[in-house]
């Protein structure tokens, strides 16, 4: 998005945490302000961090200020208003609806209460998908425009060899990939369905909380040369595992309302990297999936449904095939170079009717 908004000729400056490995610079091309934190979660992170953005902001000059989700929605608010600055909500996911935050009323009531007090006084709102934008236009009256996560075009870039990787070269190969392989995603299940399904590998590439557990379960079983764990790393790199894949896998959970509207970013990734998706059946997945007929809707995250979708594509050579063509047709549309030109239209257009440079 950064790199989107820098065609305009704005100088840009990315304020986050510091938090250890996370924190690399060395690929951000851009001028960066990370706070270290006394707290590394909970209310106290939480309350602190906004009040150091909220200085930050405050004595720091800058013409535009752009708020990631609404865990920094309330200082950029009020150093916009303080200051006379145009602001941009961009909004990743539909945040009060996130799994986190469902068991725990008083911190849901909290951050809905801000979004209650603060969104119907915005102007410029972006979010990833048309199901979030239209529960905000429900709630609020005003739709965020829509930007998906699209990827990047990958043509360029060289997918790792079975030999390289140490998996099966007869084997079908499916990948989950990301930094949220979390509780509820279709992690554990799909391990289980590999266990259980001649001639099948797995990579899990990335990162996330249920991680640790996934590794245990393969341990367990004596998986380790059918699944194999890749740490985070660059997308350039991580796409070079995702494009050695047969299969992608996107198991999303429909246990709350953020995961129901989900549409995440592995997904395009797959498709950039020309292969279909095993998916769950959650509305903006299942369009995407449906539409360009890249894929398999499962019509719910079990080990069964899993299962029988792996056999039906290990077994059919054609339709694995014609889904990767039309992954790849897919990936066509559906990538950052075209979606991108939405970025810069609506910040040429802010920029304009402030008179901002940047």
């Amino acid at each position: 998005m950064a790199e989107s908004v820098s065609r305009l000729n704005c100088d840009i400056t990315i304020v986050g945490r510091k938090r250890g490995e996370c924190c690399s610079t060395d690929s951000v091309p851009f001028k960066t302000k990370r706070f270290r934190m006394l707290f590394s979660r909970g209310f106290l992170f939480y309350k602190f961090f906004n009040l150091r953005l909220f200085f930050y902001l405050l004595f720091h000059k800058s013409e535009l200020l752009v708020s990631n989700d609404l865990d920094t929605l309330l200082p950029n608010f009020l150093v916009s208003r303080l200051k006379s600055l145009p602001l941009v909500y961009d909004s990743h996911e539909y945040f009060t609806g996130v799994p986190e935050i469902q068991n725990r009323p008083f911190v849901k009531w909290v951050w809905k209460s801000i979004e209650k007090m603060i969104f119907p006084h915005l102007k410029r709102v972006i979010t990833v998908c048309n199901s979030i934008a239209d529960q905000y236009h429900n709630e609020y009256g005003i739709r965020p425009v829509v930007i998906r996560n699209c990827s990047r075009k990958s043509d360029m870039i060289r997918p790792y060899s079975r030999e390289e990787l140490g998996i099966n070269k007869d084997h079908l190969l499916i990948i989950l990939q990301g930094t949220g392989i979390n509780i509820d995603r279709g992690g554990e299940e799909l391990i289980e369905a590999v266990r259980q399904t001649e001639n099948i590998s797995l990579l899990v590439a990335g990162s996330g909380d249920v991680v640790p557990q996934l590794k245990i379960i393969v341990s367990k079983h004596t998986l380790d040369d059918r699944i194999k764990f890749v740490p985070k790393t660059s997308w350039e790199k991580m796409m070079r595992y995702t494009k050695s894949a047969d299969i992608g896998a996107s198991l999303d959970k429909n246990t709350n309302m953020n995961y129901r509207f989900i549409l995440p970013n592995k997904l395009f990734d797959y498709l950039s990297a020309g292969i279909p998706v095993i998916a769950s059946d959650l509305i903006e997945v299942n369009n995407i999936v449906s539409e360009n007929n890249c894929g398999i809707i499962i019509p719910s995250v079990t080990v069964e449904n899993i299962s029988s979708a792996l056999k039906h594509l290990l077994g059919n050579n054609d339709q694995l095939a014609a889904l990767k063509r039309n992954a790849s047709l897919a990936s066509q549309k559906l990538n950052w170079d075209i979606e991108s030109e939405k970025v810069t239209e609506l910040y040429r257009e802010v920029l304009r009717r402030n008179g901002a440079k940047a």
